[in-house]
């Protein structure tokens, strides 16, 4: 029955751009750890004219992002400027895009989850304070600092906002900022994609025009300064990045095809469930093998100093490629804060000044979500929606995954027809199609 509403669901769905522009705020890790930010930036500026962008904030999540990046790409905009306007006047001038880029929190959350006022939370707060009916839908691409800080700055916002978090790899970088959300603003509209935006590029037709690995090439090549670099610009650690990736844009993608307001029904952003408890693990000790915290969750170690624990102690938990700072927490103990982005045992080391755990180490087991969580849908978090864990709905081991991956013709052929205005003015384009 279940999968019967769902192809129902798909069937019913049949989409135009909103009448009503959605008020949009990207805050994005772009020129951070990965390049797939770099290929969201050019999509979302290729629709512009349908989205009413209020802002770009540069929140890197434990990378080198800075705003600047974010300044070259609306530089690439601006020498396709006269062809996309021939299509739309509603592009927004580059002066204009210019003029609403900030630079947001450059370091990770410390314990209390928020550290200081940046000019990219002061001007969520203010686009969210600006009297217009409509909700500002905040995108989150990289670190969820900067909305944490506006939060604590100006809650009376919360009510305005209409959020989509890209969690997952990002969320293991902001564990602080999150769980400071994800206890104190209980109430915020969020949606929290851990793994259903993998969608995007694992799974559906991976073939001709749709195949990851030589769409840039077939359609971005070409197309004006933002299709070349699409194609061709992209480069990190020394190598020119073409694959098809673009994992934060289902946040874009959801304002574009589907109803936003209603996260169960389904969009090219996906499709989600009410959320269970947000889960969450408190240990007094290190932890064994034997120790569990769900995929995605936060782990809180609290670890007793010991004997002979210097006056200005410091200590790392060192899992993986993190080395998460420690917070003394005045009772004797050091904190950490930890976010699984898998489902698998994790090993660590603590380091630092303090004798009793200096060397010492520890596992933990990330399991994955029970397929019970979404029967207990928790009232404490009235609006916050997340990833399906249905097993017809994964791909490969990324839940909820399919309910953006069953719309790759649909979007891409989209964007290919998008990218096609960087190469040609409107007048021509139809010539074209007249011969």
């Amino acid at each position: 029955m279940k999968i019967f509403l769902i192809l129902v669901g798909l069937i019913a769905a049949s989409w135009s751009f909103a009448s009503e522009k959605p008020r949009v705020l990207v805050s994005t890790d772009v020129g951070g750890t990965d390049y797939d930010d770099y290929q969201s930036m050019v999509h979302v500026l290729l629709y512009a004219d349908v989205l009413d962008i209020e802002g770009f904030v540069s929140s890197p999540c434990g990378g080198t992002g800075r705003k600047e990046r974010i300044l070259e790409a609306i530089d690439l905009y601006e020498c396709d400027y006269p062809n996309l306007r021939t299509y739309s006047l509603d592009y927004p001038t580059p002066d204009a895009l210019r003029a609403m880029t900030f630079q947001g929190e450059t370091e990770t959350a410390p314990y209390a989850g928020v550290r200081r006022t940046t000019p990219g939370s002061d001007w969520i707060v203010q686009c969210a304070r600006r009297d217009d009916p409509r909700p500002l839908h905040v995108l989150i691409w990289g670190g969820i600092e900067d909305l944490a800080q506006a939060l604590h700055d100006a809650p009376d916002i919360l009510p305005k906002l209409r959020v989509y978090y890209i969690g997952g790899p990002n969320k293991k970088w902001s564990p602080d900022a999150y769980h400071y959300i994800a206890t104190h603003h209980k109430d915020l509209w969020i949606i929290e994609s851990n793994s259903t935006y993998f969608g995007w590029f694992v799974g559906g037709n991976q073939t001709g025009d749709f195949a990851g690995n030589t769409f840039a090439e077939k359609h971005a090549a070409g197309h004006g300064a933002l299709g070349d670099f699409f194609a061709n610009g992209i480069q990190f650690d020394g190598r020119k990045r073409t694959n098809l990736k673009m994992g934060d844009t289902p946040s874009v993608a959801w304002l574009l095809r589907g109803d936003p307001s209603m996260p169960f029904q389904p969009g090219w952003g996906g499709r989600y469930v009410r959320a269970w408890t947000r889960p969450y693990a408190l240990f007094n000790r290190l932890t064994t093998a034997a120790d569990q915290v769900e995929f995605c969750g936060i782990l809180e170690l609290v670890l007793p100093l010991g004997e002979n624990a210097p006056p200005n102690p410091e200590a790392r938990m060192v899992i993986e490629n993190q080395s998460l700072i420690g917070h003394p927490d005045g009772e004797g103990n050091i904190r950490f804060r930890f976010c699984p982005k898998e489902a698998k045992l994790y090993r660590y080391t603590i380091r630092g000044n303090v004798p009793a755990l200096d060397g010492r180490t520890g596992e933990i087991t990330s399991t994955p979500i029970p397929l019970t969580a979404t029967l207990a849908p928790d009232p404490a978090y009235p609006n916050w929606w997340t990833d399906d864990p249905s097993p017809e709905l994964m791909e490969g081991t990324h839940y909820g995954a399919r309910t953006v991956s069953c719309w790759r013709e649909e979007y891409l052929r989209d964007f290919i027809e998008r990218l096609d205005r960087c190469a040609q003015p409107a007048s021509a384009a139809r010539n074209a199609m007249s011969k």
